[in-house]
């Protein structure tokens, strides 16, 4: 049960799953609640910059959730969603216990793991990283060894 594929299967359903819910939530930032709505709400929670808080956790979310889905610079994607989730729990979800009814951390504690999860990982094989990577690291190997 734990060879390869199985292992680049789960990341690649992970990654699909957990890229949809980022896009959603960056997606509603940015087009449902809009950047002034968001900084505005962000403002009420005592967020620092909220505007620019707003534009990051929007942009990351969504511009990151689809990058985590096609599985494109995923460990450094991985972090910067990370980054969001912290800042989410510190700054929001801290202090309101666990459920999301009541304003709580699981939804922003499971996002943050499964990123860790990622930036820890990798992407698999099913990825863009996969296909390009190795390109690319090849490219900077003979770059390096030309000098």
């Amino acid at each position: 049960m734990r060879s390869p594929l199985t292992r680049d299967v789960a990341l690649l359903l992970a990654r699909i799953g957990i890229g949809a819910v980022f896009i959603a939530h960056g997606w509603q930032k940015l087009f449902d609640y809009g950047i002034d709505g968001v900084a505005a709400s962000f403002d009420q929670m005592d967020v620092p910059l909220p505007t620019a808080a707003a534009w990051f956790s929007a942009l990351v979310e969504l511009v990151g959730g689809a990058a985590l889905i096609i599985g494109v610079a995923t460990p450094v994607v991985a972090l910067f969603l990370l980054a969001d989730m912290v800042g989410a729990y510190i700054f929001v979800h801290a202090g309101n216990g666990m459920f999301v009814e009541q304003g709580g951390a699981e939804l922003v504690l499971a996002l943050g793991a499964a990123s860790i999860v990622f930036a820890g990982l990798g992407s698999g094989r099913f990825s863009l990283d996969h296909v390009v990577g190795p390109r690319l690291w090849k490219t900077e190997a003979a770059g390096t060894e030309s000098r």
